[in-house]
Parts: structure tokens; sequence; C-alpha cells
């Protein structure tokens, strides 16, 4: 089955083409073309761009990944759509192990049967925590936070059927070091988070495997003049990816710009960091068995902590460009950088032979229209 979308201004994200059309069969993008055609779909003109890729998102609509079961996760693919996510990696938080291990198990089921055409692809699973320093465990459950134990995440991973794709871990903790370059053995994406390494730790961590920072700056030590740290660390080394939070609460204006203008686009992933919350009124809500007060939007435990967000993948660009980044370079970050970082070769960006997940937006950047493998799963009512 073909379907042509024609008279759109393509994002591949990398390039620009005005007016562009795109042909897509059996689910694959076949051509991307300048030049308007007579038989296609007349797009007037909206943005065509690849389909967001969130991969640190804990809950949405009610909700939450440490629920831990399968129709969860189905359900929270079902309404990322809504902003444009086609796919994403459910995070969970530091748990007690019977929790994560359960969790694991729902992922790998889900995963073996989960269709496409009924919401976002969901990528495999991400623990954040619990091999995490208490110092920096922001809104994660101290009583469940552990050392490294490679055993255990082994029963995580062989319930998962191989599905966990992503732990964070904080690199200064007993047994930190061996524990990364084991699972980056098994392909697992190694991310630093929820610590308070110096620079010389983080570095070891990085040498060992460790190829992403969690939500930069946010749950880390901070750069000092004679420390920089895990931040320094991270921004310097030009294999690690930066997950960054754009809600314009965990991060300044002045902080994204600053390190968007050091690193550029290619190394930034946005990420929501998304709790249960997000879609849906202010009020209380639950993140890992910990209580959450959401008030204008923002998330905060009993204590004034930030707990999350109820951040969009739409809204992080609409924020991006607000501040002055260039579109072209907010959709980088939230489709081409977060598939590079993880390794997916085939979504993240517009070419032949890869498949057809894309968004069309309108000149206010409101998501149109979301596609899956070149199958319409969201249309904005007009």
């Amino acid at each position: 089955m073909e379907l042509i979308l024609t008279n759109a201004k393509i994002y591949t994200p990398t390039e620009i083409i005005e007016p562009g059309t795109i042909v897509i069969e059996d689910g694959i993008i076949k051509q991307i073309m300048k030049g308007k055609v007579k038989d296609g779909i007349d797009l007037e003109g909206k943005i065509v761009a690849p389909g967001f890729i969130d991969t640190h998102i804990h809950g949405c609509y009610g909700f939450d990944a440490n629920d831990g079961e399968s129709s969860r996760f189905q359900m929270m693919g079902k309404m990322l759509v809504r902003h444009g996510v086609t796919s994403f990696i459910p995070t969970t938080v530091t748990d007690s192990h019977e929790n994560l291990l359960r969790i694991s198990r729902e992922v790998g089921k889900i995963i073996e049967k989960y269709k496409e055409d009924k919401g976002a692809r969901i990528l495999g699973l991400h623990l954040e925590g619990p091999y995490i320093n208490p110092k920096k465990k922001g809104a994660q459950n101290p009583e469940y936070i552990r050392k490294p134990d490679f055993g255990e995440f082994m029963e995580y991973w062989k319930a998962s059927n191989g599905s966990i794709r992503e732990i964070t871990i904080a690199p200064e903790v007993e047994g930190a070091i061996e524990f990364i370059e084991n699972v980056t053995r098994l392909g697992v994406i190694v991310q630093l988070g929820h610590t308070d390494a110096t620079y010389e730790e983080a570095k070891r961590a990085i040498i060992a495997g460790a190829t992403k920072a969690t939500h930069l700056f946010n749950a880390m030590r901070g750069i000092h003049h004679r420390e920089v740290g895990v931040v320094g660390a991270c921004l310097e080394s030009e294999s690690v990816y930066l997950e960054m939070i754009c809600d314009l609460i965990h991060l300044s204006p002045q902080i994204i710009k600053l390190v968007y203008k050091l690193v550029g686009p290619y190394r930034i992933a946005l990420v929501t960091d998304a709790i249960s919350a997000t879609g849906l009124p202010d009020g209380r809500y639950t993140l890992g068995g910990l209580d959450v007060i959401v008030q204008g939007g923002i998330c905060r435990l009993l204590d004034g902590t930030l707990a999350g967000s109820t951040l969009t993948m739409d809204k992080a660009i609409k924020n991006l460009v607000s501040i002055g980044i260039p579109l072209r370079d907010a959709l980088i970050m939230a489709s081409y950088v977060p598939a590079k970082a993880i390794g997916e070769r085939d979504i993240g960006i517009l070419r032949p032979g890869c498949k057809a997940d894309f968004v069309v937006l309108d000149d206010n950047l409101i998501v149109v229209q979301t596609y899956i493998n070149g199958r319409l799963v969201f249309e904005r009512n007009t």
C-alpha cells in the first residue's frame, strides 16, 4: 500500500526540503523529493518531521511505569501519539527488587505482543536506579536505594527477555565501574545520574562504557571552578549524549542555551521525565510510592523537591524555539539524537529505507497528525 504526502515542509530533520514530497510503501519510506506532485495528499505547507522519541518517561494521563502492568504501558503509548511521540522507553524509579522484577517481566511480555498501530512503539525499559547515590536521590525512594548488583540485574534482564534498554547509575558508588563494564557488554545503555561523582569518577565510568547523562544538571554534582564534577566530564566527553528536561523549570533558558552553544544539537536528547500527572489537572499523585503535589503543572515532593514533570515532547520543542533555538535543531534533539543515542538507525530520521514514523505539525507547532509505520494513529480534530 502506497501513501504520498506532498506540498510539505519536510525536516529530515538534518535537512529541510520545501516544498517536499514523501512516499511511503508498506510502512517504509520509499522516497523523499523536492517539489509537489499531483497524486498525493496536499499538506498545504505543513511541517513533516520524524516522530519524537522519549527515552525517559515515567508516566502520563494517570499511567505510571512503576505500576508495572503491561496494559499500562500500552495505554501510555496510545496517549503519547497525541504529542507526536512514535517511540518511547518507559522508565522506572528506584523500587523493591520484587517490583522491578515484576515490571521487567511485564515489559518483556508487552514488547513481544505489542502492535505499533495502536500507539507509540515501546523500545524497552529504562531502570532509573536503584543503584544511585542517596545524597542525590532527588525524587527516588531512599528505602530501596542499594549498591550495584550484577546478579540482581541479570534477574531483571532475563525476566524482560533482554528488553532492558537503559540503566541510570551513580558511578562513584561501590562496585559501579565493574557493573558498568558488565552491563555494557550486554548492549545496555549506561547513563550517569543521581550522582555526586567527581570529574575523575565520572571519567572512569565513561571509559568503562557509560554513554549518557541522565537529565543533565538535575540530581547530580554541579560544576565548580576547581572541580567540574560529573557535569563537566559529560560535557567534555564527545561520546556522551546529554538528556535535558526543557520544561524551563528543571533548567533555565540560559543554561539550556549555554549547553547548546557548547555541544550543538547532535549530543542533546530531549526527554520529558514526565509522571502520571502529565495531561491531567493539578492535584496529588504518586511516583514510586512517594507522594507528589502538582501545582501549576510543576511536580514536587512534600519537601519541595522536584519530582519529574508534566512536560510533553511537543511542548519541549516549543520551549526551545521560544528561547531562540532553531526549529531544525530542536527537532534533531527530539528525534535523531534520542534514536542515535540508543543505537536505533531506522527511526528518528526521514530517509528511504527507514520506518515511516513521522509527525505533521502546523505553523504553531501543534501536532496535527501522527503516523507510525506509515499508518495514521492520531489526527487532531479541527
